[in-house]
């Protein structure tokens, strides 16, 4: 299993000074910025962070929220969450049509990993809480792939949920920006989640389609198909609900396909 043992690590903070945050780097090659889920930078998304990197990138893995190389436990998952929603000023949670302060510092990263690393652009994979901010890095020119993997934002729980279930955490500015790139350089983006998974709704999917066309590339998984685990219903489709015994699998071929579209859009 990776650790973070074979990362290394450095600080970076965005030209405005406002946050500083670690950053875990492994691997040769354009990069690729992969943001961690729920809670915080385990070992499943280092796995599958490895992975981009044994496939020619160079892969680097900002730690937003949580302990990096914690064990995943249902203590550590909620409480974490509970943390995050308190974090108002770097998250937005609740609201539907803007994205998170920290996107901001993100796309600073993606600028620096860039010019560091060269390419045709940086790939960059949002996961649950962080899912929409790959979409809306698209603002900055460096990023080029976006991945869209189960898109938790805004919380669809609470007053206003079923609202929300065909809402995403990207402003109108930020939509437009992506759809005007996407037709002119000929770029496409990846989405991923479960059938049934009530977290990243079907809703949701339906409202990218609706903006993008085909230009999102919707990848729905039969939640039978995910790996069973017993801290969590089927929601993270990189990581603790891919079936890697399964390598003809769904979820294994989503994951096959994830690396073969950042290779492809990045040049590596």
């Amino acid at each position: 299993m990776t650790s973070l043992a074979d990362f290394a690590e450095f600080d970076f903070t965005d030209p405005e000074g406002r946050w500083t945050r670690p950053v875990f780097r492994r691997g040769s090659g354009p990069a690729v910025i992969v943001i961690h889920e729920m809670p915080g930078l385990h070992e499943l998304v280092l796995r599958f962070a490895g992975r981009v990197a044994d496939a020619g990138m160079t892969v680097f893995c900002p730690s937003l929220f949580g302990a990096p190389g914690r064990e995943l436990t249902p203590a550590y998952y909620y409480g974490t969450f509970a943390k995050a929603l308190c974090v108002r000023r770097e998250f937005v949670v609740w609201a539907g049509g803007r994205s998170s302060p920290i996107v901001e510092w993100l796309r600073a990263l993606a600028r620096f990993v860039h010019g560091e690393c060269g390419g045709r652009g940086v790939g960059a994979v949002g996961m649950c809480f962080t899912g929409g901010f790959a979409l809306a890095m698209m603002t900055e020119p460096a990023v080029v792939a976006p991945v869209v993997s189960q898109p938790s934002l805004p919380l669809t729980i609470g007053p206003g949920a079923a609202r929300r279930r065909g809402e995403i955490d990207v402003s109108a500015d930020e939509i437009a920006c992506a759809r005007q790139r996407f037709e002119a350089e000929n770029l496409s983006f990846i989405g991923l989640r479960f059938s049934d998974d009530p977290i990243a709704p079907r809703q949701r999917f339906e409202t990218l389609r609706r903006a993008f066309d085909d230009r999102f590339e919707a990848i729905e998984i039969d939640s039978r198909d995910a790996k069973h685990d017993p801290r969590i219903a089927p929601h993270c489709v990189l990581t603790i609900h891919l079936d890697d015994d399964n390598q003809d699998g769904p979820t294994k071929r989503a994951e096959v396909r994830v690396i073969q579209f950042l290779k492809a859009a990045t040049g590596a």
